[in-house]
């Protein structure tokens, strides 16, 4: 179905090529999993298979990439639309309509389809998706996760044969994610359909992997069943990481196959110490906070109080109302009830002192990104903070990312713009850190960088609330986890108490060696020590 035929891409000003010399195939009918490190180019190879790479990213493509036995040189994106489609990083930027009905309509209005045709089409796919009750609603006041799901909804609806998928659950909660990739999955199964899907969450998706392409960075790929190639991948999700502890040659792909593993190898465990929230300071209070847009309330008269030195997740599904509680926090959003933070209400600060207070990483995070370099980023973000000079490339640098200074920071992967805003926001090193959906695009040895530096960071008397779906980040890095549904808290507790005791948010160590409250591979180490 996508044949790959001595291709090499060369992106326009790069050294060296991002892809060379790739010859594979990915048979009708397959799930392929793209996998590698933020910037290896998985982006670039999706974009190659519909023809967005070169024809919009610019740059040089030799050899040939054919799909269906049409070549993406000689047919433009728009050529490829009824055979291929394309979802990227960033649904928001895709949209061409402003309600969610008429986005998942507009494709097949494109395509000539038959009113009739059509109408039925819509009503299959937004009960598949699960979003038959956002119909009416304006896109623009969507979570993210929503916008996600109203993306591939208006992907499928075309009925392509081919669909690629760029990070599809990066911002969906665990049980969306899981109705997502199960609905797609049957696709596979049932009609034929061939997806190609780029995830840095692979503990969401390696369970339905037929095969996976691995880029090592180097511009070459390696491809082939999945677990044989996750078994070599630099690239280690929680699965691969308990394999390697446990002393496993082959990667189990799913909770079931490693649990069934570690039942038959009675391997004996001792339980870890119970977890407690560092008892510090309160540096910010919330009583009876509301927030309400029309006649949605999104924030129901919440109260809670955060300490200095710790770091917080706050989870809940898609809507529950965690983005609106953050902008409150920040306050930007407007907002009833009470907010203190360090004796300092946000609401009611200049911008310029705001900064020094509380600092929010909002979930589009390269909204934040205005000038024509990265090097001219991190020296206005040092001038505005009033830090040394260097420190924001720095915190780059600890995050394990390498950017050429002089690149637009539009023209770097979403990863690598995240990690960017990253660093330009803890450059101030606020009281109140607030980072929304921080792991996006950051794959797992950055994520280890990230929870280092909110250590480092609480050590110093920071507070920092994790909002994120990333259940293993959260497991990792937080000593404490909220939960709100529907605008209201719904538990509020040490991160492995309220995680162990979920289906939904419980981490796959977790998982697979419950009734034993473990959280990551890890501390899974330290058990199998003490056993």
């Amino acid at each position: 179905m996508i044949t790959f035929d001595d291709v090499s891409i060369r992106h326009s000003g790069a050294e060296a090529p991002t892809l060379e010399h790739v010859d594979l195939t990915i048979g009708e009918g397959d799930l392929c999993l793209v996998v590698g490190r933020t910037g290896t180019g998985k982006s670039t190879l999706l974009g190659s298979i519909n023809g967005l790479v070169p024809h919009f990213s610019g740059g040089h493509l030799s050899g040939e990439v054919r799909v269906d036995g049409r070549s993406t040189r000689r047919n433009r994106p728009r050529d490829l639309a009824e055979v291929v489609g394309f979802v990227g990083q960033n649904p928001l930027s895709g949209f061409v309509t402003d309600r969610v009905e008429d986005e998942v309509s507009y494709g097949m209005e494109q395509l000539g389809i038959h009113p009739a045709a059509m109408r039925k089409r819509v009503e299959e796919t937004l009960d598949v998706m699960g979003i038959a009750d956002l119909r009416r609603r304006p896109l623009i006041e969507l979570s993210g996760g929503q916008q996600q799901r109203v993306a591939i909804a208006a992907v499928l609806a075309a009925q392509p044969r081919v669909v690629v998928l760029d990070e599809p659950t990066s911002a969906l909660d665990p049980n969306a994610a899981a109705d997502v990739l199960g609905s797609i999955t049957t696709l596979v199964h049932e009609v034929g359909l061939t997806v190609v899907l780029a995830e840095h969450r692979l503990e969401r998706v390696m369970q339905y992997a037929d095969t996976v392409l691995w880029l090592p960075g180097d511009g070459s790929v390696q491809y082939g069943i999945a677990g044989e190639v996750m078994a070599r991948a630099d690239v280690v999700p929680p699965l691969s990481a308990m394999a390697r502890v446990l002393g496993w040659a082959e990667v189990p792909l799913s909770v079931r196959d490693a649990r069934r593993r570690a039942t038959a190898e009675r391997i004996e465990l001792r339980p870890l110490p119970a977890q407690t929230p560092p008892a510090g300071e309160i540096v910010c209070s919330v009583r009876d906070l509301r927030v309400a847009y029309d006649d949605l309330c999104a924030v129901n008269g919440i109260s809670l109080d955060f300490t200095r030195g710790s770091t917080i997740a706050l989870m809940g599904r898609n809507g529950a109302g965690k983005s609106s509680l953050m902008w409150a926090l920040q306050g930007a959003t407007a907002s009833s009830g009470e907010i203190d933070i360090d004796g300092t209400d946000p609401r009611r600060v200049d911008a310029a002192h705001a900064r020094e207070v509380v600092s929010l990483v909002p979930q589009n995070a390269s909204d934040l990104l205005y000038l024509p370099t990265v090097a001219q980023e991190c020296a206005q973000a040092d001038r505005e903070t009033a830090s040394p000079a260097g420190t924001t490339v720095a915190i780059l640098d600890r995050l394990g990312v390498d950017l050429d200074p002089q690149r637009h920071p539009r023209d770097l992967s979403e990863g690598q713009r995240l990690a960017l805003v990253l660093a330009i926001q803890l450059a101030a090193r606020p009281t109140m850190i607030l980072l929304d959906e921080p792991t996006r695009g950051l794959d797992y040895a950055m994520k280890q960088h990230l929870h280092g530096i909110l250590d480092d960071l609480a050590a110093a008397g920071s507070c920092i609330v994790v909002s994120t779906h990333d259940v293993e980040f959260a497991a990792a890095a937080t000593q404490r986890t909220i939960v709100m549904a529907d605008g209201d808290l719904v538990a509020d507790g040490p991160t492995r108490a309220v995680c162990t005791s979920s289906p939904t948010f419980a981490p796959q160590t977790s998982k697979v060696f419950s009734p034993v409250e473990l959280l990551t591979p890890d501390e899974l180490a330290e058990a199998v020590s003490r056993g």
